[in-house]
């Protein structure tokens, strides 16, 4: 927690009593799940975004999964639905993100469903799509326990990958020939809209966002282009940079000025351990972070201080 005090316009006085105090947002960003070169896996892992540096571990999800969607405020984050084993699944888990540990239930999405886009604000989570999902859009409120509750529909889609700023998530590609970019506004409910194209055509991109831009990286092909939009508008991605390795089935977060995205798998199929991080208010090639704990992809990611908690 951090105190603030003020001093007058000319600096004659002496500085004022704290009048107020805030408690910064925590730069952790957290993967959970995935599929190495073998079975899919149940390890949740983090990272200090503001640093650079290999991942630690948390703890473990209450089921092994992949493809689950990650959404999270500032205190918690959620992993919902995802493929576990032979199957795809509807539960949700959670954990406090400032502490380490196990992942508890929190409930279910309304139909089960792998490789889903997340995206949050400070209260309410959504989930976009999925493989077995169809055209379904869930919500649900982040501080309470409970199942999903329909929020309007989407384009048959799934690989998507989710940004958001405090009012508007936006998805982007569901197959490797697809450029479709979809928006939502967070707080109301409603079917997806139209928001623009991304400047490749790809699926399985990371996503990254801060408070007015969202970022795209890597993705189907496999890729290495880095691309970005303006939330608070709709348009076209422009061109940002290159991810350090190419690759797809990345995820990506951000602590709302650096993004990162977190393992992968090359051209082969073959899993990535790798972590790369970008500054979301420049342009230019993504810089190497570190290593997860093991070589993953298609885990899922969120943060304490992402673009919809600015």
């Amino acid at each position: 927690t951090a105190k603030v005090w003020a001093i007058n316009a000319y600096g004659t006085s002496a500085p004022s009593s704290a009048s107020d105090s805030f408690t910064p947002l925590l730069a952790r960003g957290v993967f959970a799940g995935g599929k190495p070169s073998g079975t899919i896996v149940n390890v949740i892992q983090y990272i200090d975004i503001s640093t650079t540096g290999n991942a630690t571990d948390f703890g473990d999800l209450t089921e092994i999964k992949r493809g689950a969607a990650g959404m999270s405020s500032t205190t918690r984050g959620l992993f919902g639905g995802g493929f576990v084993t032979s199957a795809n699944s509807k539960a949700i888990d959670y954990i406090t993100i400032a502490t380490t540990g196990n992942a508890q239930d929190f409930g279910d999405l309304t139909v089960i469903g792998s490789q889903i886009g997340g995206a949050s604000n400070s209260t309410r989570g959504i989930a976009f799509g999925g493989d077995g999902r169809t055209a379904v859009i869930d919500y649900v409120t982040i501080a309470s326990l409970g199942n999903a509750t329909d929020f309007g529909d989407c384009p048959t889609s799934e690989h998507q990958a989710g940004v958001s700023s405090s009012t508007r998530g936006v998805f982007a590609s569901r197959y490797a020939s697809d450029t479709s970019i979809h928006y939502v506004t967070i707080g109301t409910t409603g079917d997806a809209v139209d928001f623009g194209d991304l400047s490749v055509g790809r699926n399985k991109p990371a996503g990254m966002s801060s408070g007015t831009r969202g970022v795209f990286g890597g993705g189907n092909g496999p890729s290495n282009v880095i691309d970005y939009i303006t939330i608070a508008s709709t348009g076209n991605a422009t061109d940002f940079g290159d991810l350090t390795v190419t690759r797809d089935r990345a995820k990506g977060t951000s602590n709302g000025t650096r993004g990162v995205a977190m393992g992968g798998a090359d051209a082969s199929g073959t899993s990535l351990d790798v972590i790369d991080y970008i500054t979301i208010a420049t342009t230019g090639n993504a810089t190497d972070f570190g290593n997860l704990t093991q070589a993953l992809h298609t885990g899922s990611a969120v943060s304490a201080s992402h673009g919809g908690l600015q």
